[in-house]
């Protein structure tokens, strides 16, 4: 499997030709383009960073099989997107994904909760969205999200160390600078044991 970074949280994993595409959001410049070449799409939740609602209907209207999963928030804004939780396990394009979570990370104790799940790919791949839900099970490549308002070096790096993945690769990143990504990466693998790799925007890595 192969996984394509690119901005901020969106991700696309690819075996076998096929694509999975991972919170294509509204400030990934290049998202119309992502959803038309993706075989299956997972949203962690309804986030404008994360989901380009606009893209998405335009292609929901030109593919309508086009299978794309997300929690119940999603779904009410989008109704062909096929509502999953936590617990749920199903089959995306040849993909295995497992969910996990529910809840977004808290920005503010003002602000009421917001939905948020998790996937796991494969048994391999962990995309948390926006939290530092931690699944309980082995995780070999953890995405770990670096930036954002509610986003925290320390529960990062905690999250890291609960996790315990093989290999660690920042995601959520657009509102940190070149000087703060490098920052965060060298404070987490000296905490944690486990270096966290910053993949440039539009480059693919072998996991």
């Amino acid at each position: 499997m192969e996984l394509t970074k690119h901005t901020h949280a969106t991700v696309v994993l690819t075996k076998d030709g096929a694509s999975l595409l991972i919170d294509p959001g509204a400030y990934t410049p290049n998202t119309p383009e992502l959803l038309a070449a993706a075989d299956a799409v997972l949203f962690t939740h309804d986030h404008p960073d994360h989901v380009d609602v606009d893209a998405l209907r335009a292609e929901l209207g030109r593919r309508p099989d086009l299978p794309v999963f997300g929690p119940a928030s999603v779904t009410d804004a989008v109704p062909q997107v096929r509502t999953v939780g936590a617990g749920d396990s199903f089959d995306a394009a040849g993909f295995a994904v497992s969910v996990f979570g529910g809840q977004h990370a808290v920005i503010h104790a003002d602000l009421p909760p917001m939905q948020n799940v998790a996937f796991l790919v494969d048994g391999d791949v962990y995309h948390p969205g926006d939290s530092y839900e931690v699944p309980g099970v082995e995780v070999r490549t953890l995405l770990v999200p670096t930036s954002g308002p509610w986003a925290k070096l320390g529960e990062g790096v905690d999250f890291v160390r609960a996790v315990k993945p093989q290999r660690a690769i920042a995601v959520h990143d657009l509102m940190l600078s070149e000087t703060g990504r490098g920052s965060t990466s060298q404070f987490t693998g000296q905490l944690t044991g486990t270096p966290l790799e910053i993949v440039p925007v539009g480059s693919t890595v072998s996991l």
